[in-house]
């Protein structure tokens, strides 16, 4: 009986998928058959080709998913984040990613903002969530980010943090102390507009 690659693409949990997650998806260690199925099946409408070696089952693949993809390591995070918690008010069109590289792209009709930000932070999974098929920063996490890409931010609501968690994640950050005054600062005024 012949494998039926397109039933185990449409039975993973995955909606996009790099030539390497094909390759290990289907066992296919030949890379020029596994190119000729991609191909073919592109072609037949079976599978949509997004962007050069990524791939999805179809048009209705998750964006965050995606954008996760595109390089790796990356996480969601920082104005996406703030954006969806209510600690910023506006609402932007793009997805924003923490990286290795800072890029502007768009695939597919949606706008992607990357940001490099140092290897041992990217890499450290304090306050990352790790949903099904992507990373993606708790809201102190996304914060931080922010403060430490930006030096001059503003945060429509900080009541939303967990303050305390903000304190365990900024140790990450190498024991930046420019960070770590703004990040009081930000508190302390918390503080004031609570009482």
């Amino acid at each position: 009986m012949e494998k039926d690659y397109i039933l185990d693409l449409m039975r993973s949990k995955k909606t996009v998928f790099t030539f390497k997650d094909l390759i290990l998806l289907w066992g296919e260690s030949d890379v020029n058959f596994v190119k000729k199925k991609i191909y073919r099946y592109v072609k037949a409408g079976k599978m949509n080709a997004v962007r050069r070696g990524i791939y999805s089952k179809d048009k209705n693949y998750d964006k965050y998913e995606l954008a996760t993809k595109i390089y790796t390591p990356s996480y969601v995070s920082l104005e996406t984040v703030l954006g969806a918690t209510g600690i910023t008010f506006q609402l932007y069109g793009q997805i924003f990613v923490a990286s290795y590289t800072t890029k502007e792209i768009e695939c597919d009709g949606q706008k992607y903002s990357y940001n490099k930000i140092k290897d041992t932070i990217l890499t450290n999974q304090a306050g990352i969530e790790s949903r099904e098929n992507y990373d993606i920063a708790s809201p102190e996490r996304a914060f931080l980010d922010v403060v430490y890409l930006h030096k001059d931010y503003h945060f429509d609501n900080l009541s939303v943090l967990n303050w305390e968690k903000v304190n365990e994640i900024l140790p990450i950050y190498g024991g930046n102390k420019r960070m770590a005054k703004i990040v009081k600062i930000y508190h302390e005024a918390e503080n004031k507009n609570s009482k």
